[in-house]
């Protein structure tokens, strides 16, 4: 992300911006500029999923092989999500959550 540093001289009472938002600048911006942006922002939501999966994983002391047996689901299923190929959808998503806060809990249940 971009930083943009602004000096406004409190001289001038029009040199103060009037808000955050810069009209040109949002004006300029084309539906591709829009895609990309949206690209990058689910890459980098993919590559948390898949910090958090391997974090809850990790925590618990559980290899790949033995995460995947006792939250059933396929081995590829967690290397994916690790790699951050594919995110956790659904109840997944809902159990890797409960892993995180409350493992022995779901831990016992799945047992």
């Amino acid at each position: 992300m971009k930083t943009v540093r602004m000096k406004i001289d409190v001289q001038s009472p029009g040199a103060k911006p009037v808000g955050r938002l810069d009209v040109k600048r949002v004006d300029a911006t084309t539906e591709a500029d829009i895609s990309r942006h949206q690209t990058e922002d689910d890459a980098s939501a993919r590559l948390d999923m898949a910090k958090f999966a391997q974090r809850v994983r990790r925590r618990l002391g559980f290899s790949q092989p033995e995460f995947a047996e006792r939250i059933g689901v396929s081995l590829d299923t967690i290397r994916n999500w690790e790699q951050g190929k594919r995110c956790p959808t659904g109840a997944a998503k809902a159990l890797l959550k409960v892993l995180d806060k409350a493992p022995e809990a779901a831990l016992a249940a799945l047992h």
